[in-house]
């Protein structure tokens, strides 16, 4: 629960940040944010930086798939689309992780049910866009990209599950490692593809503070801790409230509004998700047992 309410705030504070800072700079800020957080736990923990080169290969890739790339789409896309139509996009990732878990994990399969999972949830993805209407009401690039990062979330999480988080170094350690790769990678491009900003806003600093130290910092922690004792594919169903908090906020604080085809749309998604994960079919032969009427030994 608190790893979504976090992860859902993020699209809040990434609206405000892209009003002042370009979104490539909105990724290296609040990388760099959430890689000085993360350097002050781990010295009061006294955990230790991740050790060999392989290792922070790894660490590499999997800060340009699960921060520098989606970070940085997200922010571009909600330049487009408000942030809670952003939140529902990343409602996707559990559909995204499936075919990329099924890959890479021994413990993943592809069963009849998460293949009609996948089917459902796109046609959310259909619903949202309000597919009937030609996607007229809708900003599609803005859609596409946010798209784009939850299918990096996709790839990112079971990578981070495969060589990773079962490696014997520590949630905080992954995590510091991580987001200081994705904090040099961001900077650079930063860097070289966009200039300073004029006039800095307040809020904008505030946001990317937040974004940085919690949605950033704290929050890879507990991904960290959930890939590692849990699976990628039930780190991925954060997603599931994650759009409930983002669409509170994005009415409540930033008068955004929403169609009745989004919820109904991000619903569909999340059933599709759910039954990619196998907790319908887990929940459903639960019940039946509960049902099944006990003998009496004599």
């Amino acid at each position: 629960m608190a790893l979504a309410t976090i992860w859902g705030l993020s699209f809040l504070f990434i609206k405000v940040a892209v009003q002042t800072f370009a979104p490539f700079q909105v990724t290296a800020l609040r990388m760099t944010f959430g890689a000085v957080t993360l350097l002050a736990i781990l010295v009061v923990t006294g955990d230790r930086l991740p050790r060999g080169r392989r290792t922070w290969g790894h660490l590499a890739f999997g800060a340009l798939f699960m921060n520098v790339a989606p970070f940085t789409l997200f922010a571009f896309g909600v330049q487009l689309v408000p942030s809670l139509v952003a939140g529902i996009w990343n409602a996707t990732t559990p559909l995204m992780a499936l075919p990329v878990a099924v890959l890479l994990l021994h413990d993943e399969r592809a069963t009849r049910s998460r293949v009609a999972g996948l089917v459902i949830g796109f046609v959310g993805v259909l619903v949202v866009l309000g597919a009937w209407n030609g996607f007229e009401a809708h900003e599609v690039a803005g859609d596409v990209m946010c798209l784009a990062a939850a299918a990096c979330y996709g790839v990112g999480f079971p990578y981070a599950r495969r060589f990773l988080a079962m490696g014997g170094n520590s949630p905080v350690s992954l995590a510091t490692g991580q987001i200081l790769m994705g904090a040099v990678e961001a900077s650079i491009l930063a860097i070289v593809f966009t200039s300073p900003p004029g006039d800095v806003q307040p809020e904008a600093i505030g946001s990317l503070l937040a974004l940085g130290a919690l949605g950033t910092g704290v929050a890879y922690i507990l991904s960290y801790s959930i890939l590692r004792d849990a699976g990628a594919t039930v780190v991925s169903t954060v997603t599931y409230l994650l759009p409930v908090v983002a669409v509170i906020a994005g009415v409540t604080l930033l008068g955004e509004t929403l169609t009745w085809n989004e919820p109904v749309g991000g619903a569909i998604i999340i059933l599709g998700a759910l039954l990619t994960q196998g907790r319908i079919v887990r929940a459903g032969r639960a019940a039946g047992r509960r049902l099944r009427p006990r003998t009496i030994s004599q």
